[in-house]
């Protein structure tokens, strides 16, 4: 089965882990705006910057992101159209 990344789910993890995003950015050494872009949907974290973000909130990678499951046609469809 294939996937795509949803939203964002950050700002929930952080609010479970009792974290703030300032505190994040502090554990992390990371500039304020980019945590705040991806708690609010606004980009995307690159895989290893995820992986980062998991490790330091001690969750799976998984739980940083709704997943939908994308049927194999619609894949093809959506590679069709880049196309």
């Amino acid at each position: 089965m294939s996937f795509k990344v949803g939203r964002c789910l950050l700002a929930d993890r952080l609010r479970e882990a009792k974290m703030t995003q300032q505190e994040l950015c502090e554990k992390l050494d990371m500039p304020p705006s980019q945590v705040s872009d991806w708690a609010n949907d606004v980009k995307k974290m690159s895989l290893g910057n995820a992986k980062t973000v998991a490790h330091a909130l001690r969750i799976h990678i998984d739980d940083l992101y709704e997943w939908i499951p994308v049927k194999p046609t619609e894949r093809k469809r959506a590679r069709r159209r880049k196309e």
